[in-house]
């Protein structure tokens, strides 16, 4: 059974399609990997997910509830959570009270007259970090970890709204090749034992074909591609975009992404 069922989704900025009719399904439970070259409009997608842009086409059914032309915030409540490519924390609070924020919020509890934030939630903050492998840190200011920590504190940040649907975008970006898999390894069972559906865009492909339950591509706005990891590797159209930006599948070296992704 699906959880999230996106139809015929489409976006337009100016005169280009942004994203152009694409439609797929993920289920609970399921890591579904979103890739292509830079331009290909997987940023836009994830954008129009969260509703921090509005759809012009199409529909975004969260079990059965429509998401197009519901604010982020609203989106959020339903259970949805997002992690981004530059991690954001609040690099002068500590580890822990990151996550308390990230409760409070949730709780929509963000001021109380009567009690310091500092006091709330702290033991559930603590549990979401133990899960993550960060409560020996808890009490370190977020400004001094080292950057494969501070993805690990945004994941809590992240588990904190209980999501139904977890949103990473480019979830191992300017980390080691060893950080990566621990983040993704972490990343798959946090969201087995919970039931969190998990749309991921990704560059290397080490950790795509790792991970992913499926994958869907897209180019140039369209999805080109959706299945297996096995499938889309022997996909001719598939292997004729990445080779033309450069990229190969089946390999564990590769340069670095870029800073952002146009579209």
């Amino acid at each position: 059974m699906s959880l999230l069922r996106v139809s015929g989704l489409g976006k337009s900025f100016g005169g280009v399609r942004a994203v152009d009719g694409i439609s797929f399904a993920l289920a609970p439970g399921e890591l579904l990997a979103l890739i292509g070259p830079n331009g290909a409009g997987k940023s836009t997608t994830f954008n129009l997910l969260n509703g921090q842009l509005r759809a012009d086409a199409g529909s975004i059914l969260l079990g059965e509830r429509e998401l197009v032309g519901m604010a982020p915030r609203e989106i959020s409540r339903l259970g949805v959570s997002r992690t981004f490519q530059i991690a954001e924390t609040f690099a002068s609070l500590s580890v822990v009270e990151n996550v308390q924020m990230a409760l409070l919020s949730a709780n929509r509890q963000l001021f109380s007259m009567w009690r310091r934030a500092a006091d709330q939630h702290r033991d559930q903050a603590l549990d979401l970090l133990e899960q993550v492998h960060m409560r020996a840190q808890a009490d370190r200011p977020c400004s001094v970890l080292a950057y494969g920590d501070v993805k690990r504190v945004e994941l809590a940040i992240a588990l904190a709204n209980d999501p139904q649907l977890l949103l990473m975008d480019e979830p191992t970006a300017g980390m080691a090749p060893g950080e990566r898999h621990e983040l993704m390894a972490l990343t798959r069972q946090l969201v087995s034992q919970r039931g969190t559906a998990v749309l991921f865009t990704e560059h290397s492909m080490d950790v795509v074909f790792a991970y992913a339950d499926r994958m869907i591509v897209l180019a140039r706005g369209r999805l080109i591609a959706q299945g297996k990891p096995q499938d889309i590797r022997e996909n001719p159209e598939v292997q004729a975009v990445y080779l033309g930006s450069g990229k190969t599948f089946g390999t564990t070296v590769h340069t670095p992404p870029p800073a952002s992704d146009p579209l």
